[in-house]
């Protein structure tokens, strides 16, 4: 794999010339995975639970703020669990066209390149889509309409 890179870069094709590109390369991964990727999740968990206490505390307060708080509370919590479950249909149905148009590209391709035996590979992809777009339309729970 280095000397395919040394070959890429240019770089003389010794031992001694290949180790600088070798090292960059080291020091690169281990900076992404031991460094980097931890960073952005503790500070990903980090937002979510700073916005779920926010949320949390607004909510105390106006549900002991007055008498109708409670009501009201009430009522924003059922619209965020509603736009949630929105959100979560609408993205199955986004996935569920990707991946049935993936699948017949696929399909197509592999058609054309290298015969129907092995198009039958495209039917993966574009199952799983039907599927999500059956799942969607004709099994999950409708949305809750106010």
């Amino acid at each position: 794999m280095t000397h395919l890179a040394m070959v890429v870069f240019g770089a003389p094709d010794d031992i001694f010339g290949s180790f600088g590109l070798w090292a960059f390369l080291s020091v690169g991964a281990v900076a992404l995975f031991a460094v980097f990727l931890p960073i952005t999740t503790w500070l990903e968990a980090r937002r979510k639970d700073r916005e779920a206490f926010y949320k949390a505390e607004t909510l105390r307060r106006v549900t002991e703020s007055s008498p109708d708080g409670a009501k009201a509370s009430i009522e924003y919590l059922r619209e965020v669990n509603r736009m949630a479950q929105h959100k979560t249909i609408e993205g199955l149905k986004i996935g569920g066209l990707t991946m049935t148009g993936i699948g017949i590209g696929v399909v197509a391709l592999l058609w054309v390149l290298a015969g129907h035996a092995v198009a039958v590979c495209g039917l993966i992809p574009l199952l799983m889509g039907l599927a999500m777009l059956c799942y969607v339309y004709f099994l999950a729970a409708p949305v809750e309409t106010l």
